[in-house]
């Protein structure tokens, strides 16, 4: 099932486990506000861990990375790096998982996206978010939910599907509906 609501919108040890970091970060603003890709990263864990020689950097317990309007919260991040025999560039796997694992971001139009679901699994080369288990997508009040979801950030294309006797749902909000949840939200923020 395609949805068509969304909207465009990471020499030392401690040195190497920076530049993984830093790739993690970056990746995830593929199609990050503009604003967003100038910023600070700040990555906070009650722990932290890597694997120089297979190109693995770990991040557990309470982690929450930031870059301007972009923050993903889970309890582990794993990234997993290589160089692509075609390319020659450095890619990477990353996984985010959580009860749920959150990822949000501001798109250039305004509007919140956020992602969440037991693991997110984000693979830039192939332009492609996946999240799966409990996975919930929601963005300008509409919703989508199902086991599976996947998102890609080229195409803006999402498929998502369920096990089982599951079903996916989707809520689509009517733009009057939207417009009053914004000014309660906003009032909320205000009071």
């Amino acid at each position: 099932m395609y949805v068509p609501f969304i909207k465009k919108s990471a020499f030392s040890l401690a040195r190497n486990l920076l530049l993984v970091t830093a790739t993690l970060t970056l990746a995830f603003n593929a199609n990050a506000a503009k604003k967003d890709l100038n910023q600070e990263i700040t990555i906070k864990s009650n722990r932290t861990a890597a694997d120089l020689k297979n190109k693995i950097a770990s991040y557990l317990d309470d982690v929450k990375i930031t870059q301007g309007s972009l923050s993903i919260s889970a309890d582990l991040v794993q990234v997993y790096s290589k160089i692509s025999p075609e390319t020659g560039s450095k890619i990477g796997t990353y996984i985010a998982k959580g009860k749920p694992a959150i990822f949000q971001q501001k798109l250039d139009d305004g509007s919140l996206i956020t992602l969440q679901a037991d693991e997110i699994k984000y693979q830039p080369w192939l332009n492609t978010i996946t999240i799966s288990g409990n996975a919930l997508l929601k963005q300008a009040g509409s919703e989508v939910s199902g086991s599976k979801i996947i998102y890609n950030t080229l195409t803006e294309k999402l498929e998502a599907e369920s096990d089982g006797n599951e079903t996916v749902t989707t809520i689509l909000q009517p733009t009057a509906l939207k417009a009053q949840k914004k000014s309660n939200e906003n009032n909320d923020r205000n009071n």
